[in-house]
């Protein structure tokens, strides 16, 4: 059990590696469509297309071209400038397509010595960095909200006649109704006078209770 435990993180170290390895190397069509060739542009074609490119240490050019028709050469920048093959940095490349490894950091120069096809435009400079560079993110802006405007109404001029109060209606008074003609109105019955025959009992009942008191006591 041991053993097998120690085979699969051997395997996944390895994989780690090569995955690695993998991310490190980009490999660069050099002058994409076009290969390496005698521009119609000039030089200004791999000017342009090394100016959209990032090299780093590891990756890889790939010069496509037949073999006999162009060749590879590397050189010092002042060969580079004036198309020399006087001074070339290891061998000519004749066989195509061909595959350069960029192992150091620098500018790097390569040239087709073939009749004029230097003179012509084919001619390869490249600056290698050690690492990518961090690209910073693009922050958008969000669009402003438009503040909305706050309409205030203004206030209606009125006269002193339209601001003064309005009077209350007064009730109306209901007609009284008169009786016919020949016809005498009833009188109201007066209240009968209050009797005050409870309250003489009251007294006498008084009395009599004090009088019977004084002989018992």
């Amino acid at each position: 059990m041991e053993k097998f435990t120690s085979v699969v993180a051997l395997f996944g170290v390895v994989v780690v590696l090569l995955l690695q390895c993998t991310a490190a190397q980009t490999v660069h069509v050099v002058g994409d469509n076009i290969g390496w060739s005698v521009p119609a542009g000039g030089a200004s074609a791999y000017e342009t297309w090394a100016a959209s490119k990032q090299f780093v240490v590891g990756d890889i050019l790939l010069f496509n071209f037949a073999t006999n028709e162009h060749d590879v050469l590397q050189v010092p920048k002042e060969s580079y400038d004036s198309c020399s093959s006087s001074n070339p940095i290891g061998n000519t490349i004749t066989t195509g397509p061909a595959n350069i490894t960029l192992s150091a950091t620098g500018t790097n120069y390569y040239i087709c010595t073939i009749g004029r096809h230097c003179q012509s435009g084919q001619k390869l400079a490249v600056t290698v960095s050690g690492s990518p560079s961090a690209v910073p993110p693009t922050t958008s802006t969000p669009p402003s909200t438009p503040t909305p405007s706050t309409t205030v109404p203004s206030p209606t001029s009125r006269t002193p006649a339209d601001c003064a109060p309005t009077p209350a209606s007064s009730p109306k008074s209901s007609p009284t109704s008169s009786p016919p003609t020949g016809q005498t109105t009833p009188r109201a019955m007066s209240p009968l006078p209050d009797s005050s025959s409870s309250s003489i009992f009251a007294s006498l009942f008084i009395s009599l209770l004090s009088i019977t008191m004084g002989f018992l006591f």
